[in-house]
């Protein structure tokens, strides 16, 4: 093998591993690897190059944020909007430019997280400890050799765990973390790497979360006149959590290729303390959940021209609803969730600035309860994509076309009706195309600066709740579909000496329209409630984002990132209703966050700021309904030596420093200045 082929054998390798979901190399390390084949990098492997770049949070910047889970810290990105019910136990959900967080996609290590039942993802249920990297790209992940599931959100968000690295000699490595804060919260958690053999390595991470919920608020309401309806001060109750979350992986390399496994579980107990109204403070309410996956992931090349990548998935949910609340009739209902998912990406360079994909996805879901005249529902899911990247001088593009096929079966008891109607069997199919494309066009021949497009066409289907949920779901319920607009521009670059050593900034406006929207809808004399597709919005914004990293010093660096979201999201669902053009509830006109981190020798500092603007928690914007704008500073102080062989590390955090009262979602008070003291040991 001559030397030119080995260098173009090393580009394609580390370009897989930088671009792919899996990948074990941040953007800084993989360019730190390849800068005496910078020139191979950038005339490479086509297929795995990104068309539009995304937003992240990773290494560093993730441990310095007083986050808890992956949902705080997605809080500093640009066009996100968090809901958040309060406490460490707190449901959390995201959803991108306000269309809702059935259409946002999350990856994890390159699989999507599924819940069928609700299309709810709580992103509280997944720790920090172990993540690597966050990403938020809107409309898709621009590069093409990725799963069919991926061309069909309006955004996806791809979590990234650790991958074990050794340096020569090291055989394992053991990283142990103890946390207390306020609210009786302590936490626990380890993470075990060890170095197999040259080609195979292997983690596992286990952790334990307790708290009390229990967090002073001071809750207000104002009346239309300005007079004080109420002021009260509280503890909350019934927030309590108990959980522990063990995950296991297993890496290895093969001859062009690689493989992984991993299996994960999450058990928790907790109260959901419901919203302050009436001036009842206490709920009856809790949940229990238990969610266990497996999956694993294939990959290889053929050639310089062809790859192959394989991944399969069973998960197993089991949700246990209580309420013992003594005014209403008690409910004890438990909830089980299986999914198999199957998925092949191929991927085929036609000529060296010429690149296609096609991928499948087999996706299977049940749904069983223990609830009275459940439907069981089954869904088959059928997906294939097709998708293609040209790169023509300055100009790069990415086209894909998903067609997704989809069957759902019920088969409902009727125990009231005669005996040859006990047993009813129900079939529904959908097929549906949705198209997009991305161009990134760079006028300048340093790649400094980019302008950036994309319009896709995206949808969502109906959850089983939304179609099968006891005598409110509706079996006819067409999906949710979503058109996305999306003119932008990127600024990126790095310098080698002076007080600046990176700029960056990125400014998107977008216009996107929301139709078929489900809603709940009352109908009937006892106003009971159906599901039906009358919903539209259209929703016009702003994303900005600057990041900067400056050293005046030899031992002192300072990284600064600032983001704002401008949007504008009404109702044009029904123009005789008194809400008409009126912005959709809990999205603020104006929200941003500001992230501040020192480094000076073994001290790290961090100041992060996050500012939510008016909003109303009703259809209609009438001053009932209005929110006050609300906004929190946290800050962390860190302290990292060496003792022997271990590394270590302390850190003390201030969340809320100035102890606002404010509501995420309203009525669900969110907790007052709180601490936290944190020590991680690594050797």
């Amino acid at each position: 093998m001559n030397i030119a082929n080995f260098k173009y054998i090393i580009a394609f390798c580390l370009l897989v591993l930088y671009n792919t979901s899996g990948s074990s190399q941040t953007a800084k390390e993989l360019s730190d690897s390849t800068l005496s084949i910078d020139e191979v990098v950038v005339t490479g492997r086509l297929m795995f190059q990104e068309v539009i770049p995304s937003q992240k949070l990773s290494g560093e910047q993730l441990r310095r944020l007083s986050s808890h889970s992956i949902a705080d810290a997605m809080r500093y990105f640009s066009g996100i909007q968090l809901k958040d019910y309060g406490g460490v136990g707190g449901v959390k959900t995201v959803n991108i430019r306000s269309m809702g967080s059935h259409h946002l996609g999350i990856y994890y290590d390159g699989i999507e997280l599924g819940n069928a039942q609700n299309g709810q993802i709580d992103l509280g249920q997944f720790s920090l400890d172990n993540v690597e990297e966050i990403s938020l790209y809107n409309g898709q992940k621009s590069g093409i050799f990725q799963t069919a599931s991926d061309y069909g959100n309006a955004g996806s968000v791809y979590i990234r765990t650790r991958i074990p690295r050794f340096k020569d000699g090291e055989k394992k490595h053991f990283r142990i973390k103890l946390k207390t804060a306020s609210s009786d919260l302590y936490s626990f958690s380890s993470v075990y790497e060890q170095r197999i053999s040259n080609k195979v390595n292997a983690s596992l991470l286990a952790s334990a979360l307790t708290s009390s919920g229990k967090y002073k608020f001071r809750y207000r309401r104002i009346n239309i006149d300005g007079t004080t309806a109420w002021d009260t001060t509280a503890t909350r109750q019934n927030g309590d959590i108990h959980a522990e979350r063990i995950e296991a992986n297993i890496y290895g390399r093969t001859t062009n290729g690689k493989w992984n496994a991993k299996a994960y579980l999450y058990n928790s107990q907790r109260g959901i303390p419901g919203a302050i109204v009436n001036n009842v403070w206490r709920r009856g309410e809790r949940q229990g959940d238990l969610n266990t996956f497996i999956q694993a992931a294939w990959q290889k090349s053929f050639s310089e021209r062809f790859s192959s990548r394989l991944m399969a998935k069973y998960a197993y949910y089991r949700t246990h609803y209580i309420n013992r609340d003594t005014t209403i009739l008690p409910v004890d209902n438990r909830y089980y969730q299986q999914e198999v998912y199957i998925t092949t990406s191929n991927v085929y360079e036609i000529l060296p600035s010429w690149s296609a994909s096609l991928s499948y996805d087999l996706r299977w879901n049940k749904l069983n309860a223990s609830t009275f005249g459940f439907a069981y529902p089954t869904r088959l899911s059928n997906l294939v994509s097709l998708a293609t990247a040209l790169d023509m001088w300055r100009i790069k593009m990415q086209a894909s076309l998903l067609g997704s096929f989809i069957n759902d079966w019920t088969k409902k008891n009727n125990i009231f009706t005669d005996d040859e109607e006990k047993s009813s069997k129900r079939h529904n199919s959908l097929s549906t195309l949705t198209p997009a494309l991305f161009v990134n066009v760079y006028p300048f021949r340093s790649h400094v600066f980019s302008i950036r497009a994309f319009i896709k066409k995206s949808f969502r289907m109906p959850t089983f709740n939304d179609l099968y949920y006891t005598d409110l779901g509706n079996s006819r319920l067409k999906p949710e579909s979503a058109i996305q607009y999306d003119f932008g521009f990127v600024v990126n670059k790095n310098y080698q000496s002076g007080l600046i050593r990176h700029f960056g900034a990125q400014v998107d406006g977008y216009y996107n329209t929301v139709h078929d929207k489900i809603i709940a809808y009352p109908k009937g004399q006892q106003f009971r409630w159906t599901m039906l597709n009358l919903g539209r919005v259209h929703i016009k914004g702003i994303d900005a984002q600057i990041e900067t990293d400056l050293q005046p010093m030899k031992n002192l660096t300072i990284t600064g990132r600032l983001q704002y979201t401008y949007q504008d999201a009404r109702d044009v669902t029904n123009p005789s209703t008194p809400y008409y053009r009126d912005q959709i509830p809990y999205v603020p006109y104006n929200s941003g966050s500001a992230i501040i981190g020192i480094n000076y020798k073994q001290w790290t500092a961090n100041y992060s700021f996050i500012y939510a603007g008016d909003r109303y928690f009703g259809q209609e914007n009438i001053i009932y309904n209005h929110i006050e704008p609300w906004y929190t500073s946290d800050v962390t102080l860190s302290y990292q030596g060496r003792w022997q062989r271990a590394d270590w590390r302390i850190t003390l955090e201030v969340n809320n420093l100035l102890s606002q009262d404010y509501d995420v979602i309203v009525n669900y008070p969110m907790p007052k200045r709180n601490y936290g003291l944190s020590v991680e040991i690594m050797f």
